[in-house]
C-alpha cells in the first residue's frame, strides 16, 4: 500500500499511529514476466513510490482485557476471531478488530473470502484446470518438440568424415543439382563419410501425442457434441443422455461455482444490511427507483438468477427444440397456447429480438358458461359475468334484473353497471339470433360461407373473414337491438314499491336536511349580526377620530392667532419707542 494511503488511514483513525518504514515496490516479475511486457510494449517508466508492505491476519487471540467468560464470568481461556494488521518492516500492529458479531453468543468467524473451485482439490484449495491437465499438457509439448527435432535432424543429416578427406568449399551449403568435388584418399566415397543414424519422426510418438491431446479434451469437456448428428428421430431421453455425459465435468464446475456466488452475495447482503441508510436511490432507465435497508435483513435471500443446470446457449437449444417436438406431436393436451409458448421459448433460446412481432397471440381462452344464480353472486360481489350464445337470453335477462330491486345493489352504482352490462350482452346476442333468423336467404348463404371459410383459412386471413360476417350481420341486428334496449330501459325504469326502512332513512335524512338548514339560518343570521356590529363599531370609531381632528385644528387655529396677536404687539411697542 503506498505510504501516503498508510497515513490517510492512520489520520482518519482507522490505523494506529506508528512509525512506517516504507521502502520500494517489491518486484514480483520473473524474467519470463518482463520478456512478455517487453513484447507487448510495456516498459517501467518513471520512480516507483514508496510503499509499506502490510499483513492482515485472520487468527485466533486471547488477548489480555477480552478474554472469553462463561456465564459465571469465569475466563474460558477459548481464543476469539480477530484480524490484525502489521507492518512488515516495523513489526508494529497497526489494527486489532473483533472477527465476530457482537451479539452472537458463540463468536463464530466471520467469513469474508469466497473460493471459486474448479474442482475440489485435497485440503481448503481446489485445483485449477492448469493443475489437472498440466501434466498432459507438458507430456504433449515435450512429444511435440521430440518429433519436431526428430524431423529436423532427419532432413538435416550429420555424421563423421575422414580427416584427409578434402571438400571444395565445404564451408558453404550445397544447393540444390550441384555436384562438388572431393579428394578421398581411400578412393571410395562411401568408406570416407559416415552420417550419423538419425530415424525418422516415430510414429508411436505420434500416436501417443494424439492420445494425450484427446485426453485433455475428454476432461476439459471441449470435445464436440454429436447431437444433430445421426437419427433425427431418436428419443428425447437418448439426446439429452449424451448431451448430460458430454458436458458433466462442465455442468459440475457451474454448479459449483454458482454456489460460489450465491455464498458471495449472501456475504455482500449482510454488509448492505448494516451499512445502507434506510432509503437509498439510484436511477435506472425506467425512472428513479430506490431500496431500503429492510429489504437485505434475514426475512429475504439473495441468491444468482442464474440456472445452474444450464450452461451454454447448445444446450438451451437443444431443450428447446426437444420440447417444440414434444408440443408438436401431441398438440391436444398442451392447450391452445402451447404451440405459442412452445416456438416463443425456442425463438428465446435463440436471441431472437422482438418475438412478438413474428408470433401471433394465442385465442384468448373464455370461461365455461355459468348459470343465472352463480352470475348473480359474481355481480353482487363486484365482478362481471360473461354471456354465451347458447343461453336462455330471457331467462337469464330476467334474474339479473331483478337483482336492480335490492337494498345492496341499489346503493352500489358500480354493481348496477355491471349488471346492465351483463344484460346488454345476453341482448346483442338474442339481437342476432333474431336477426339470422329474419335475414334473407342470399345474405344467410353469404354469412354462412364466410364462416365456412374462416374456419379453414389462416389466423390473419380469418380474422378478415370474421369481421365480414360480423358486419353483415350487424346490418340487420342493429334496429332488432334498438327495440330490446328501449324495452329494456322501460322495464328496470318502472316504479317498485319502495322498502319500509327506505322510506325511514329517507325520512331522518330529511330532518337532518332541516336541520342542517336551520343551523345554516342561525348561523348567517349571526354572521349579519356581526357584520352589522363591526360596520356600527367602525362608524363610531371613524367619528371620534372627525373629532379629534377637528379638535386639534381648532387648537392649531387658536395658537396661530395668539401668535399674530402678539407679533402686533410687539410691533407696536416698537412703534411707541422710537416716537
Amino acid at each position: 500500500m503506498p505510504e501516503n494511503d498508510v497515513r490517510k488511514l492512520q489520520a482518519i483513525g482507522f490505523y494506529k499511529r506508528t512509525d512506517l518504514e516504507p521502502g520500494e515496490e517489491p518486484n514480483n516479475y520473473s524474467s519470463l514476466d518482463t520478456e512478455k511486457e517487453k513484447l507487448e510494449g510495456i516498459e517501467p517508466g518513471g520512480e516507483s513510490d514508496e510503499v509499506c508492505v502490510l499483513y492482515e491476519v485472520h487468527c485466533n487471540l486471547d488477548l489480555e482485557g477480552f478474554e472469553d467468560v462463561d456465564e459465571s464470568g469465569e475466563e474460558t481461556g477459548v481464543k476469539l476471531p480477530y484480524i490484525v494488521t502489521i507492518d512488515s518492516t516495523t513489526e508494529n500492529i497497526l489494527s486489532i478488530r473483533r472477527n465476530f458479531n457482537a451479539d452472537d453468543p458463540m463468536k463464530n468467524k466471520i467469513e469474508y473470502f469466497v473460493h471459486f473451485k474448479f474442482l475440489p482439490g485435497l485440503g481448503f484449495y481446489g485445483f485449477g484446470l492448469t493443475h489437472m491437465i498440466g501434466g498432459l499438457s507438458k507430456a504433449s509439448t515435450s512429444i511435440l518438440r521430440q518429433l519436431i527435432d526428430a524431423g529436423t535432424l532427419s532432413n538435416l543429416p550429420a555424421g563423421f568424415k575422414t580427416r584427409g578427406i578434402r571438400i571444395r568449399n565445404e564451408d558453404e551449403p550445397i544447393q540444390p543439382g550441384e555436384f562438388r568435388d572431393v579428394d578421398a584418399p581411400a578412393g571410395s566415397l562411401r568408406d570416407a563419410i559416415q552420417p550419423l543414424p538419425f530415424k525418422e519422426p516415430s510414429g508411436t510418438l505420434l500416436s501417443l501425442l494424439g492420445l494425450l491431446v484427446q485426453s485433455g479434451q475428454r476432461f476439459a469437456s471441449i470435445a464436440e457434441i454429436a447431437v444433430g448428428e445421426g437419427n433425427s428421430q431418436a428419443p428425447v431421453g437418448t439426446t439429452l443422455a449424451l448431451m448430460e455425459k458430454s458436458t458433466k465435468v462442465l455442468s459440475a464446475i457451474h454448479k459449483r461455482l454458482h454456489n460460489a456466488q450465491k455464498k458471495e452475495f449472501g456475504l455482500l447482503s449482510d454488509i448492505f444490511a448494516q451499512s445502507l441508510p434506510p432509503t437509498y436511490p439510484y436511477l435506472v432507465s425506467g425512472g428513479m427507483n430506490e431500496v431500503k435497508q429492510s429489504d437485505f435483513d434475514g426475512r429475504i435471500d439473495i441468491y444468482p438468477v442464474s440456472n445452474p443446470d444450464i450452461f451454454s446457449t447448445s444446450q438451451r437449444i437443444v431443450m428447446a427444440q426437444e420440447m417444440m417436438q414434444l408440443v408438436q406431436s401431441n398438440p391436444q393436451i398442451h392447450g391452445p397456447g402451447g404451440v405459442y409458448e412452445a416456438y416463443k421459448r425456442m425463438y428465446a433460446s435463440l436471441g431472437v429480438d422482438n418475438i412478438d412481432q413474428l408470433l401471433l397471440p394465442p385465442p384468448p381462452s373464455q370461461p365455461p358458461p355459468m348459470e343465472a344464480g352463480m352470475e348473480n353472486s359474481t355481480l353482487m360481489m363486484g365482478g362481471t359475468a360473461q354471456a354465451f350464445p347458447e343461453q336462455n337470453h330471457d331467462a337469464h335477462i330476467a334474474a339479473h334484473v331483478s337483482l336492480l330491486s335490492l337494498q345492496p345493489v341499489q346503493t352500489n352504482a358500480q354493481v348496477q353497471a355491471n349488471i346492465i352490462s351483463h344484460c346488454m350482452q345476453h341482448l346483442q346476442m338474442k339481437a342476432d339470433i333474431i336477426a339470422q333468423q329474419q335475414m334473407p336467404p342470399d345474405a344467410m348463404q353469404q354469412f354462412q360461407q364466410l364462416q365456412q371459410q374462416a374456419q379453414q383459412a389462416s389466423p390473419v386471413e380469418a380474422q378478415q373473414m370474421q369481421a365480414q360476417a360480423q358486419g353483415i350481420l350487424a346490418q340487420f341486428s342493429a334496429p332488432i337491438m334498438s327495440e330490446l334496449v328501449i324495452q329494456f330501459s322501460q322495464q328496470i325504469g318502472t316504479p317498485q314499491e319502495e322498502d319500509p326502512l327506505v322510506t325511514i332513512r329517507k325520512q331522518e335524512l330529511a330532518l337532518k336536511g332541516q336541520q342542517l338548514n336551520q343551523e345554516q339560518q342561525q348561523f348567517a343570521q349571526k354572521e349579519e349580526q356581526r357584520a352589522m356590529d363591526q360596520m356600527r363599531q367602525d362608524q363610531i370609531d371613524r367619528e371620534r377620530i372627525d373629532a379629534q381632528r377637528d379638535i386639534a385644528e381648532m387648537k392649531d387655529d387658536t395658537t396661530r392667532d395668539r401668535l399674530d396677536q402678539q407679533k402686533e404687539l410687539k410691533l407696536i411697542d416698537l412703534g411707541l419707542k422710537q416716537l
